[in-house]
């Protein structure tokens, strides 16, 4: 057959699966989940501001699930705005926060340059911030909520360097780079490649997190390295569905141990990847813990209305603190790697996808 009546009809191919995913995205399906209502915390607790910074997709409707029965617990009344990944709703919102005299802020800034503003005018009032899953660029929260995500970058390398033996090619799907996460996740992936793999080549793909993005470039990627055989994604709440339509509609979703099998790692320990991973749709992920973020959340803007102070080092929950720099301190809570059947990868120490433990299994 003609070359380019082949080459036609996959990209034709691949254009209805972009399709298909996106609009399987625009449909409220696990790609794209409705918003949740995030809850009121303790009716006569320390009032605090609590900002969502999305709703599309698994890892953010699950935080905001567990943000009001935390807060509850903690003894947290929340006021409750959504910014939607906006940095100028984000500055309304705690104008609006700051208004209703809440005596700390919560928010997740998705451009950690950007959010200066709004941390300004919360400074000018003697308002703390924590800072969820990111870290302000220039400082000024009281408490950075987040885990290591370089070791995420770094963790997803060994993974797919040991699983490949080294060689092939790899997409990357970066997150937004205008973000602390983003950075940190592509930085530590690149350099992990070049400095451990460098017979694996690497194909970055700029998404700013968006889906629909990433497919784009996916499928054209496909057009010129059909070998590809390995993709990481930095977050599987945005990245998982419509990848795996895309590489079924492509007759490229190769079930694990499979000739033809494309090696998949992701960022979040959503259920769909916990299951994708049981399925042999994908092979790793790394759990980024949605339920202990919301926790230690409501613990540090409590803790910081009653003045507490806080020191690098060890805590009593499992985690590290760190002095992150420009006058932040940042509780790195732990992000397992997680396998189907666990166990050693390299140095990895990877837990069972199985695992009650998780929170992406619903405990």
């Amino acid at each position: 057959m003609n070359t380019r009546i082949i080459g036609a009809a996959l990209a034709a191919a691949l254009v209805v699966a972009a399709a298909a995913a996106c609009s399987r995205e625009s449909t409220g399906g696990s790609g794209a989940p409705a918003a949740v209502n995030v809850g009121s915390g303790a009716a006569d607790g320390v009032l605090v501001g609590a900002d969502q910074p999305r709703s599309d997709t698994d890892f953010w409707s699950a935080y905001a699930g567990y943000l009001g029965p935390k807060a509850a617990a903690a003894g947290v009344k929340l006021e409750n705005t959504s910014s939607d990944n906006d940095a100028n709703r984000l500055k309304s919102n705690v104008d609006t926060l700051l208004a209703k005299n809440v005596k700390a802020v919560i928010m997740a800034p998705q451009d950690t340059a950007a959010v200066k503003p709004a941390l300004s005018a919360a400074a000018a009032k003697h308002v703390p911030v924590v800072s969820v899953d990111t870290r302000p660029d220039s400082g000024g929260a009281y408490m950075v909520v987040r885990a290591d995500n370089r070791a995420y970058g770094t963790n997803a390398c060994v993974y797919l360097g040991e699983t490949l033996h080294g060689s092939g090619k790899v997409v990357e799907f970066q997150g937004d780079l205008s973000s602390i996460n983003g950075r940190d996740r592509s930085q530590a992936f690149a350099d992990c490649m070049r400095t451990r793999y460098s017979g694996i080549k690497v194909i970055e793909i700029p998404t700013e997190w968006k889906g629909d993005r990433a497919v784009s470039g996916l499928q054209d990627k496909l057009l010129t390295d059909p070998d590809i055989n390995g993709i990481y994604m930095q977050a599987g709440g945005a990245f998982l569905q419509p990848t795996l339509a895309l590489l079924e509609r492509t007759n490229k979703l190769v079930k694990a141990g499979q000739p033809g099998h494309i090696t998949i790692v992701s960022n979040d320990g959503i259920k769909a990847e916990l299951d994708a991973i049981d399925n042999g749709d994908i092979d790793a992920t790394v759990s980024q813990p949605a339920d202990l973020y919301a926790q230690y959340a409501v613990f540090y803007a409590k803790a910081a209305t009653e003045g507490r102070k806080f020191t690098p080092g060890p805590t009593d929950h499992g985690s590290v603190i760190v002095d992150a720099g420009n006058g932040q301190l940042e509780d790195q809570l732990p992000a397992p790697v997680v396998t189907k059947s666990g166990g050693k990868v390299g140095e990895l120490n990877t837990l069972a996808s199985t695992d009650p433990a998780l929170w992406g299994r619903g405990h």
